[in-house]
């Protein structure tokens, strides 16, 4: 397999679907991330493929129990107080690797993870059925202690619905589905994900301010060819996360949205907007995806 790995992504709709083929797993509310273990250690990667295990090196350490040849898909989050508190897991991530230590000290992390990708047995597995995946997914974490688990799974519409009802409270931000029979999407929105929050995904197109910290990006909401809108001004700290993934980024140019004018970049990266209710409809940001 060629690291960084793109992982796969959901579509998000109003409704959990229903029919036949379809398994639902509870969405939890941390950061994607892929965790591979090789012979010698273990690298975990941010859904943008930046290397992220100085910040995670409390997930790090515990995934040395896993044999090597095996890659993972899935969610680093923090509980606390009985609950999955995504700002501290938004404050881990946006800090220095010093703090980072710290911080895990104070407020360990826990991995939830859905899917294998590579198999110490099997080798590459995202070519098979989910329901393949999934079955060797349990048996390589059989004797793997917390707080490396697997997150629930259903092919039953109503235990979903009730999953989706009756864990808000604990932290989980709604259901993923996915097809029993499909093979893992790489790169693609073929998962379904529905959520309590009233968000849309959008792809940032390009930013305002300075670089390393920008005010208010240019976004694409859904479709890519769509008519560009721009945010209101970020939360500070979300502005350093978004600034740490825009260093890379190739700068396209100057361009306009809006009546204003933006640093247009090339960068794959998605974020969660909530739209606004003043009369120009502004889009406020609430975190990266």
């Amino acid at each position: 397999m060629e690291y960084p790995i793109r992982p796969a992504l959901a579509q998000a709709v109003p409704r959990i679907p229903d029919g036949r083929g379809w398994w639902y797993e509870p969405k939890f509310d941390g950061h994607r991330t892929i965790l591979r273990r090789t012979e010698d250690t273990v690298t975990l990667y941010a859904r943008s493929g930046r290397v992220v295990t100085s910040h995670w090196m409390d997930l790090a350490v515990a995934a040395m129990q896993l044999p090597p040849g095996t890659t993972l898909d899935g969610e680093a989050v923090i509980w606390r107080d009985g609950r999955i508190d995504f700002g501290a897991a938004q404050s881990r991530a946006a800090s220095s690797v010093t703090r980072a230590r710290a911080l895990a000290a104070q407020h360990p992390a826990s991995y939830a993870t859905w899917d294998v990708l590579e198999h110490p047995e099997h080798g590459q597995t995202t070519g098979l059925p989910y329901t393949e995946r999934r079955g060797l997914l349990l048996d390589l974490l059989h004797d793997i202690p917390p707080p490396i688990q697997a997150v629930p799974a259903t092919d039953d519409h109503a235990v979903a619905a009730a999953w989706y009802e009756g864990l808000q409270e604990q932290g989980i931000e709604g259901i993923v589905a996915k097809k029993g029979t499909a093979g893992y999407p790489a790169g693609r929105r073929d998962w379904i994900k529905v959520r309590h929050a009233e968000t849309e995904d959008a792809l940032i197109v390009g930013y305002l301010g300075p670089r390393r910290r920008p005010h208010r990006l240019a976004l694409a909401i859904g479709d890519e060819g769509g008519p560009i809108r721009l945010s209101a001004r970020l939360d500070p700290v979300l502005a350093g996360r978004i600034a740490d993934t825009l260093t890379g980024a190739e700068v396209v140019g100057e361009r306009w949205a809006e009546g204003e004018a933006y640093t247009r970049v090339e960068v794959d990266l998605t974020v969660e907007v909530l739209a606004g209710t003043g009369r120009h409809g502004t889009l406020t940001v609430t975190r990266m995806r």
